[in-house]
């Protein structure tokens, strides 16, 4: 009930924040609707949990359009980084961001209000995250230097890092007010299926945005770019494989739960169901968002998932 409006706020916050380039930047990022992705994903959070959670999906759509898609770091690995030590010093907390940082600063202060609303385990597990994103946007970077497509199997193992997923899992039971324990965060029912649903949001992030990516970045990092380079499939046939490999995920995200639930704690089935919320609401947001168009060629036909 208060997404519209924790929206507009987080909008306000991100535009005063000089993250942005330019009136128009700003005006794209409040059609972009990311508020709807933070509400779709975890819509049963406090409304002051919801605020932190949508400022945090701000600065990641910020810092991936400036640092991992712009022209100077986006393809160049060494300028990358170069640029992130600042970044993760502040995570440390061994320094203080410098004035003319704006995604520094940003980064600062979620930092700090993220300590403030969760436990010192919960905030290490984000901030590890976090590290392990910026990191693999390096990768990325290296990859575009040299116009290489990664394998199927590179690309599976590190789409779960470079979209970030796994720093807004850390935040679904800080946001909801729970504590999972560390044993129970790296138990293998839960390390698979956190996987599982990073490889379903991550392969229907590609689907949805191939569109988009392939007029920017010749889709390099997208599987249906992988699967059709590496295994000579077609755009059509590539598809198909995408769309079969999302079935089984979804096969396996079930049968595992199923497993899950024999001995879990309602921490963890409430961590399990926020996966699923996850899940579903990404593509409820990127199917209302300005972020992605629709440009298939004539002809393209989409599989049906299940």
């Amino acid at each position: 009930m208060h997404a519209s409006e924790v929206d507009a706020e987080s909008h306000a916050w991100l535009a005063a924040s000089r993250m942005l380039n330019g009136a128009e930047t700003i005006d794209h990022f409040r059609r972009s609707q990311i508020g709807l992705l933070a509400a779709r994903t975890n819509p049963t959070v406090p409304r002051e949990s919801l605020r932190l959670i949508n400022d945090w999906y701000n600065w990641l759509f910020a810092f991936d359009d400036a640092f991992c898609e712009g022209e100077l770091m986006g393809h160049r690995a060494s300028a990358l980084a170069r640029a992130l030590p600042p970044l993760l010093e502040i995570l440390d907390r061994r320094r203080e961001p410098d004035a003319g940082d704006p995604f520094g600063l940003a980064l600062n202060e979620l930092l700090r209000r993220i300590t403030e609303a969760a436990t010192p385990a919960q905030v290490d597990r984000w901030r590890i995250t976090v590290k392990e994103y910026l990191f693999a946007q390096i990768w990325e970077a290296a990859n575009r230097e040299v116009d290489l497509i990664p394998t199927p199997e590179d690309y599976v193992l590190m789409r779960r890092i470079t979209g970030a997923t796994y720093t807004c899992f850390a935040l679904i039971d800080a946001g909801g007010g729970y504590r999972l324990e560390a044993e129970e965060w790296h138990h293998p029912d839960v390390r698979t299926l956190s996987d599982l649903a990073c490889d379903l949001i991550g392969w229907d992030n590609d689907l949805l945005s191939y569109a988009k990516e392939r007029g920017n970045d010749k889709a390099r990092h997208n599987l249906v770019t992988v699967l059709a380079t590496h295994r000579s499939l077609t755009l059509q046939d590539a598809l198909r494989e995408v769309a079969q490999m999302h079935n089984d995920a979804i096969a396996a995200f079930v049968h595992r739960r199923t497993a899950l639930e024999q001995w879990a704690p309602l921490p963890v089935r409430k961590y399990v169901r926020g996966l699923e919320h996850w899940v579903r609401g990404h593509i409820e947001f990127s199917l209302g968002s300005a972020r992605y168009v629709h440009a298939w060629p004539d002809g393209t036909r989409w599989p049906q998932a299940v």
